[in-house]
């Protein structure tokens, strides 16, 4: 079986403890394939790093004869540790995010107190996409799309038909994601939304994040029409003023993600753990009353 360049194969792999979704996008067996937001097990307890998740994702590889070209990463993610550099060492890759991690870099070197021991110039990552910029996965044509307001840095991936959206929107039935991260801004969340909603009806979503309520198990997969007619924070007729009020409204009542504190230091990096200190131990800093 084989794909067409319009449209791609996608599989999923659903991590539960974190409510993330890592996609693997071809063209069939023996194609190029692109991985999009890979996950890295972390135990918050016990400060431990395990690689189950992607494990799975390189047992999938294999199988189907893949040759991994992208590990793409939608933004710095506060809710889980990126397993890119993990799986460019199993599999190889290009580690890439979009070129606005520069500003994330610099928000967060000074809320950890990171100094010289951080670059704020993107160095960490193999590419930086600047916006609308165009890429292959094999014979598949891919588009890089800025997709600010969850963070400054968000992107979308257009790779065929599919379109890799992370935190930008989730299922028409949970909505959108936050806005009061730094620099996110829920007025640029809503001109982002509608940049993805003027795309053809039938052009298929793959959300970052499912949440899903007791009535369903996790979905992934929704399309530009579904989100136009059934987002529950951003269908038609909801305007921007409506919007912003919701959204500001909502943020002021959640608690920070679990994993932020962790996550936001490795994933600034690409993924990279900090060096070792003299006694070959890596370190994460905790900042205290500071978010």
């Amino acid at each position: 079986m084989h794909s067409t360049a319009r449209n791609p194969f996608v599989e999923p792999f659903f991590d539960p403890a974190t409510f993330t979704v890592t996609y693997v996008v071809h063209a069939g067996r023996g194609s190029a394939c692109a991985i999009v937001d890979p996950v890295l097990d972390y135990d918050h307890k016990a400060g431990r790093t395990t690689t189950g998740s992607a494990d799975r994702v390189i047992a999938f590889v294999r199988e189907h004869a893949l040759s991994v070209q992208w590990l793409l990463e939608t933004h710095a993610h506060a809710d889980h540790l990126s397993a890119a550099p993990y799986l460019k060492a199993e599999l190889g890759g290009t580690i890439a995010i979009g070129e606005h991690i520069r500003t994330v870099q610099g928000v967060f070197r000074d809320v950890f107190n990171l100094g010289a021991a951080l670059a704020v110039d993107g160095s960490q990552f193999d590419h930086l996409f600047a916006d609308g910029e165009t890429f292959a996965v094999g014979e598949l044509q891919a588009r890089a799309l800025h997709v600010p307001g969850h963070t400054p840095a968000d992107l979308a991936y257009q790779i065929g038909d599919a379109v890799f959206v992370g935190d930008t929107l989730f299922m028409p039935d949970v909505g959108s994601a936050r806005c009061d991260f730094p620099g996110g801004d829920a007025h640029t969340l809503y001109r982002s939304v509608h940049r993805l909603l003027e795309l053809p009806g039938e052009t298929r979503l793959f959300v970052c994040h499912d949440y899903p309520p007791e009535s369903r198990a996790p979905r992934f997969e929704t399309t530009v029409d579904e989100q136009r007619h059934g987002n529950i924070h951003l269908h038609e007729g909801v305007s921007e003023g409506e919007f912003v009020a919701m959204r500001t409204t909502r943020d002021r009542t959640l608690s920070m993600p679990n994993l932020i504190l962790p996550s936001i230091q490795l994933n600034i990096r690409a993924g990279h753990f900090p060096e070792p200190e003299s006694n070959g131990v890596r370190y994460l800093k905790i900042p205290l009353n500071a978010l």
